[in-house]
């Protein structure tokens, strides 16, 4: 990976990979996977799917923050901390699993259902605290109209949800252009959820997505109308060491 200037040319876009988990549920992966290993201060990123028959029964978490976001269908969460709600499109969750939780995420109302799911790290000092947990609705989420595009704001400004690490999550619709600016110093990246556009003269499709790291800035174009996330973090510095369900 290298570092992303704005006076650079516009970074190429890459290809998230297919994953299946166990039980059957579909994904397409950013990372951890091959050519993208971690993007601190994330840990994983996938868009999920889940028929009705299948879904994640109750399992372990520790150690980093979870934020789910609802693309279509229903998915019903009950974890050991006595929260039990099912998320619809445009809602969120955010759950901090700290020194340790449990949960499951299965589709509500036998719906098949599909969605955005972001690991991020908590930094050594937090790995610790007390888990908790906190939803938010599609209406809970602000909305922003700018010319050519619709933003809605998981996480930043606005937004009821928060983390432990600095990170702004936005999804966005364009349909005719939209610049993001990254922080200075900040990594992130943008996935196509739907649509068409491109970056610079690079195009961009359904599960394609490009990396900015230590900030910059990238616009996104179309011709007809493209979706997707724009995430980005204040890196921590620190190893990511993931062990499947847990984050040391």
């Amino acid at each position: 990976m290298t570092e992303h200037d704005p006076s650079d040319a516009d970074p190429v876009p890459r290809q998230a990979g297919d994953l299946t988990h166990p039980g059957g549920m579909r994904a397409r992966r950013v990372f951890p996977y091959d050519q993208l290993p971690n993007l601190d201060p994330f840990v994983v990123f996938e868009r999920f799917s889940i028929e009705p028959t299948q879904g994640f029964d109750t399992h372990p978490h520790r150690g980093f923050e979870i934020v789910s976001y609802m693309l279509d269908g229903a998915m019903a969460h009950e974890d050991s901390m006595g929260h039990a709600s099912t998320a619809r499109p445009g809602d969120g969750m955010r759950i901090t699993t700290g020194s340790g939780m449990q949960h499951s995420e299965m589709p509500g109302n036998d719906e098949a259902c599909s969605g955005l799911q972001l690991w991020v790290n908590l930094p050594r000092a937090k790995k610790d605290i007390e888990p908790s947990y906190q939803e938010a609705s599609s209406e809970d989420l602000p909305v922003s109209e700018t010319e050519g595009a619709t933003v809605t704001t998981v996480v930043g400004e606005g937004s009821p949800l928060d983390l432990q690490t600095d990170v702004e999550y936005h999804v966005v619709t364009v349909t005719d252009a939209w610049e993001w600016e990254v922080p200075d110093g900040w990594n992130g990246f943008v996935f196509v959820v739907a649509g068409e556009g491109r970056i610079g003269d690079e195009p961009m499709e359904p599960a394609d997505f490009i990396t900015v790291e230590n900030g910059g800035s990238v616009t996104i174009e179309t011709d007809t109308e493209v979706r997707f996330a724009a995430i980005a973090g204040n890196p921590h510095h620190e190893p990511i060491r993931q062990r499947g369900p847990y984050v040391l």
